[in-house]
């Protein structure tokens, strides 16, 4: 019977790996092993400490749902996200760059013709998008699908509203020039929701839960490899400390302000003021 103490402990529980028949899986496990218990033994972790890490990571399962994922929040918060988006997206130069997933993407948001009104009610003040698909040599990519979604004035997802009908998404196909143009609101800055575990830990570290203006994108084409990122909203007081690290400077794009009565993209006089956006997607071979 072998006396296992605060050191010998971890070389044994990795030993017990060994009849993993998946190396990726086995690597994983050893090294997530290693780094823990090194982390415990840095730490001088507590009994108590461990049993209040064990009661957090339970709460944050317990938040979750089919339209909450705490998760992936708590991820995000903590870097992790764009730790991950980083080391797995290194994109030539020309490309556009990836940023965070965030919890509030939907599966099955309804598709839309060029120049149609995604927001479905959403409150805003209105937003004119222009966007383009291309390689990176700037060559049109035709029928990509574009999912796009957003918060609402009030900084909510429409997930984040009981009962709420899809507000602010929508998906669309590029036509023979790669463009799709659509109508939305204007992005706002945001909280991250602090009604849950996440919360309690950006609060007990003295952290702000706020998220610059933007608009997520992911755009999907067979031969590319799927873009997932965000466009931000220049001038935005967040810019510099996000919540979740996912700003980068090549996706802050202007948001202009046109008066009432001046032309919108689709050629007609608007009767209240709006924003337009004109942003250009280059995504990278599959290869």
């Amino acid at each position: 019977m072998k006396n296992i103490d605060h050191l010998s402990i971890t070389p044994e529980v990795i030993a017990r790996f060994a009849d993993c028949s998946e190396p990726r899986l086995k690597f994983l496990l050893t090294e997530l092993v290693q780094s823990l218990h090194d982390y415990a033994r840095k730490v001088e972790l507590t009994e108590l400490e461990l049993m209040a890490a064990i009661g957090f990571l339970t709460a944050t399962g317990q938040k979750c749902d089919d339209k909450r994922q705490e998760f992936i929040l708590l991820s995000d918060v903590l870097g992790l996200s764009m730790l991950a988006v980083a080391q797995n997206n290194k994109f030539p130069p020309e490309a556009t760059e990836a940023t965070v997933f965030g919890p509030f993407y939907v599966d099955g948001a309804p598709s839309y013709a060029h120049g149609d009104d995604i927001a479905n009610g959403a409150q805003g003040e209105p937003l004119y998008v222009t966007a383009t698909v291309s390689d990176l040599h700037g060559k049109p990519i035709v029928n990509a699908l574009v999912h796009t979604w957003q918060a609402d004035s009030d900084g909510f997802y429409d997930v984040q509203r009981p009962d709420q009908d899809m507000q602010a998404r929508g998906n669309f196909r590029t036509d023979g020039e790669g463009r799709i143009h659509f109508r939305s609101i204007l992005p706002v800055a945001y909280p991250v929701p602090t009604d849950g575990p996440v919360g309690d830990i950006l609060r007990a570290s003295g952290r702000h839960p706020w998220r610059p203006a933007h608009v997520h994108f992911m755009i999907e084409a067979p031969g590319y490899r799927t873009l997932v990122t965000h466009i931000f909203r220049e001038g935005d007081q967040y810019l510099e400390s996000d919540v979740v690290f996912g700003v980068r400077s090549s996706l802050v794009a202007q948001m202009p302000r046109r008066e009432a009565g001046a032309l919108t993209p689709l050629g007609e006089a608007s009767t209240r003021a709006f924003h337009t956006l004109d942003v250009q997607f280059r995504l990278t071979d599959a290869t």
